[in-house]
C-alpha cells in the first residue's frame, strides 16, 4: 500500500497544544495545511493557539489526559469531524514541583506527574493506535515528547524523570506492535527550548554539582520544524528516536 491519501489534508491531534511546544508545533502543522485538534485543560489557551494560525482547520477539545473518559472523548470528536487521524504528538506533560528532594516529594504531587506524563501518554497513544488501526487506509504516526531527561536527570527530578526514562519503552513497544497495521512510532528528545517553562534556565538552574548556572535555549520553532520533518515521512519510513538541544546546554560530556 503507499501513501497516496496522504496528499489530502492530513490530520493531527496535538497534546498541550496551549503553549510551549505544543503550540509551536500546532501551529507549525497548521500553517503548513494540516488539520490539527487541539488537546489540553483550558480551552481559552487552545483557542488562542487557533487564533494564532488564522484561516485553518483546527478543532479546540478540553482534554485531561489523564482521565480516560476525556481521552476517548478527544478521539471520538476527532473522527467525527475530520474522519481520519494521521498522527498524534503525545506532548502533554509536567515538570511537577520542582527543588524537592525525594525524601520531601509529597506522594500527590508524584502520582500526578506520572498520571499526565505517562498514564496520559499511553492512554492517547491506545487511542490513536485504535482508531489507526481501524480507519481506512490503515496506519499512522506517533511521537512521543521524550525530553533530554529521558536520558539524564536534572536534580530533584525524580518524577519527571522517571516517567521520561519509561516513555522510552512506551514507543518502542508501539513501534514494535505497530508494525503489522502501518503505525509508525518514533520519540523527540528535547533539550532548552526556549518555552515558559525552560524561562527559569536562563537565570540560573541547579547542576548536578550544587552550583546554579544559567543554561542557553534554542528556538522552539526548530522543535516544531523537527517535528513536522518527523510526522511528514513516508508510513514506510521512521525516525525512531531524534535529539534536538540547545548547541552548549550542559548535556553532552562533562557540561
Amino acid at each position: 500500500m503507499n501513501d497516496s491519501h496522504l496528499t489530502a489534508p492530513r490530520t493531527a491531534v496535538v497534546t498541550g497544544a496551549g503553549s510551549g511546544i505544543g503550540r509551536a508545533v500546532a501551529l507549525e502543522l497548521l500553517r503548513n495545511g494540516w488539520r490539527v485538534a487541539l488537546a489540553g485543560r483550558r480551552v481559552e489557551t487552545l483557542e488562542e493557539t487557533a487564533g494564532l494560525a488564522p484561516g485553518t482547520e483546527s478543532l479546540a477539545v478540553r482534554t485531561d489526559v489523564s482521565d480516560p473518559g476525556a481521552v476517548a472523548a478527544l478521539f471520538a470528536a476527532v473522527r467525527e469531524r475530520f474522519g481520519r487521524l494521521d498522527l498524534l504528538f503525545n506532548n502533554a506533560g509536567t515538570f511537577g514541583p520542582g527543588g524537592v528532594p525525594v525524601e520531601d516529594l509529597d506522594y500527590d504531587a508524584w502520582r500526578h506527574v506520572v498520571d499526565t506524563n505517562l498514564n496520559g501518554a499511553f492512554l492517547c497513544a491506545q487511542a490513536a493506535f485504535r482508531q489507526m488501526k481501524e480507519q481506512d487506509p490503515q496506519g499512522g504516526r506517533i511521537i512521543n515528547n521524550g525530553s533530554i531527561s529521558a536520558h539524564a536527570p536534572r536534580p530533584h527530578s525524580v518524577a519527571y524523570t522517571t516517567t521520561k526514562h519509561a516513555l522510552t519503552g512506551l514507543t518502542k513497544s508501539l513501534s514494535l506492535d505497530g508494525r503489522p497495521y502501518r503505525i509508525a512510532v518514533g520519540q523527540i528528545d528535547i533539550g532548552n527550548a526556549a518555552t515558559d517553562m525552560t524561562e527559569r534556565m536562563q537565570s540560573g538552574i541547579l547542576q548536578a554539582n550544587g552550583t546554579l548556572a544559567a543554561e542557553p535555549v534554542m528556538d522552539v520553532t526548530d522543535v516544531a520544524r523537527t517535528v513536522r520533518h518527523m510526522a511528514e515521512l513516508p508510513l514506510d519510513a521512521n525516525i525512531q528516536s531524534a535529539t534536538i538541544l540547545a548547541t552548549n546546554m550542559p548535556y553532552v560530556g562533562r557540561g
